[in-house]
This record gives C-alpha cells, sequence and structure tokens, in this order.
C-alpha cells in the first residue's frame, strides 16, 4: 500500500456481481461504448431514463450504426469495438484512455462452477494486453485485488509513459488523460487516480535527480 491509498477500503468487496442486480447498475454495466454509457449514466441521475432512446441503450450498437458513429467522430467509436460478453457475464470495472478513439479496457465476470471467473479485455483482441488475463475467486474480489488484477494485465502507466514520458510526464495532460470507473466498486476509479499519482511522484523525482547529477558534474566540471 502506498501512502495515497490510506483514505481507501482496499479491502471492500461487493456482496456479489450477478443477479438480482438494481435496474440501473443493470443496464449501465452492460453498455459497451463510452459515450453511450456516460450519457445514459447522466440521464439516470437526472430521472430521465425513461427518455433514453432504445439504440442508445442496447449493450452493442449495430455494425452500421457504430460505423456510422465513428464517421462523425473516432472518440464515439470508443468502447463500442470491446468483445461482446458471454452469457451471465457483467463487467466489473473498466478504464478509459482520451486516445483519438477513446480506448477502453475491461474487466468481465462470470459465474463459474466454485465462484467467479474474470477477463480483461481491450478493444484490440488482446494485442494491448500482457501477463494474465484470466483468474478465478470463490468470492468477489477485493479492490485491490480487483485492481492489482487489471493493471497487471493491461498496462496503464506504460501506456502513459509512452505518452508523456517524452515531455517530462506534465501532470496537467496525464491527469486528464484517462478514467476508472466501476459500478460494482465505488473506490475503483480513486484508487487508479492514486496509483497514477504516486508513479507521477517518483517519475518526477527521478526527472530531478538526473537534473541534479547532470548539474553536479557540470559544476565539477567548470572546477
Amino acid at each position: 500500500m502506498t501512502a495515497y491509498e490510506s483514505d481507501i477500503d482496499l479491502n471492500f468487496r461487493p456482496k456479489g456481481y450477478f443477479w438480482p442486480l438494481d435496474f440501473r447498475t443493470h443496464v449501465v454495466s452492460s453498455i459497451k461504448g463510452a459515450e453511450r454509457k456516460a450519457y445514459v449514466k447522466e440521464m439516470f441521475e437526472e430521472g430521465r431514463e425513461g427518455e433514453i432512446p432504445d439504440d442508445i441503450i442496447q449493450p452493442a450498437l449495430q455494425d452500421e450504426l457504430r460505423i456510422a458513429a465513428g464517421r462523425l467522430h473516432p472518440s464515439l467509436m470508443g468502447g463500442e469495438y470491446l468483445p461482446n460478453r458471454r452469457k451471465n457475464e457483467v463487467e466489473i470495472a473498466r478504464i478509459t484512455i482520451a486516445s483519438v478513439t477513446q480506448d477502453v479496457a475491461c474487466v468481465y465476470a462470470g459465474r463459474a462452477k466454485h465462484g467467479v471467473r474474470y477477463r480483461v479485455v481491450d478493444e484490440y483482441d488482446g494485442e494491448t494486453l500482457d501477463g494474465r488475463h484470466n483468474r478465478t475467486s470463490k468470492l468477489p474480489l477485493t479492490l485491490v485485488e480487483l485492481t492489482d488484477f487489471f493493471l497487471g494485465t493491461w498496462d496503464l502507466l506504460g501506456i502513459l509513459d509512452m505518452n508523456y514520458g517524452h515531455d517530462g510526464y506534465p501532470a496537467g495532460k496525464v491527469r486528464p488523460f484517462f478514467e476508472g470507473s466501476s459500478e460494482f466498486y465505488p473506490g475503483f476509479g480513486a484508487l487508479i487516480e492514486q496509483r497514477v499519482e504516486a508513479w507521477l511522484q517518483q517519475k518526477h523525482s527521478e526527472l530531478n535527480a538526473d537534473v541534479d547529477e547532470t548539474d553536479d558534474a557540470a559544476t565539477g566540471e567548470a572546477k
């Protein structure tokens, strides 16, 4: 545990992932598209769920609608190319990044014979995944178990490093580049943010140390 995680209940464990779910959780966790999911959540929060169009509230868009959305703007494709959930599977967490196509990675959970089975999925047939894509547990995972499994398979910090390492890891650009969300783990988004904050501090410390070493070397040469 880092100092940043002390105010989050890392041992939080949901009672379950499957039925009976409340209607909002069932609907929102079923939607693949990032923009559609955000819109539906906002409509629920405003008490206007009855106004949501049928094609928006569906788990997956039909191919022609998905293609049309991408033509309007690439970011509208975000999440729409995730694998379909298998029977009795539910999305329990996702991370969305502010790339041109608003890429999404998720954790799906499904019923297993003696508990729960999990898989991490992306929108590229697993090309952005590393490590162990699947695992099982007798009980629902704790928040820290879920987060470690997710980040151990889909390397968010590596993605941030690739995008912002050459710029010196500007916090003002790194922080808005990602978002963690979950209908089952209230602290998931905050924990992802705190993991990134700890990583940013480490990177900035390393950069400052390199600058100090360079300055010391230059001072030594000047003498």
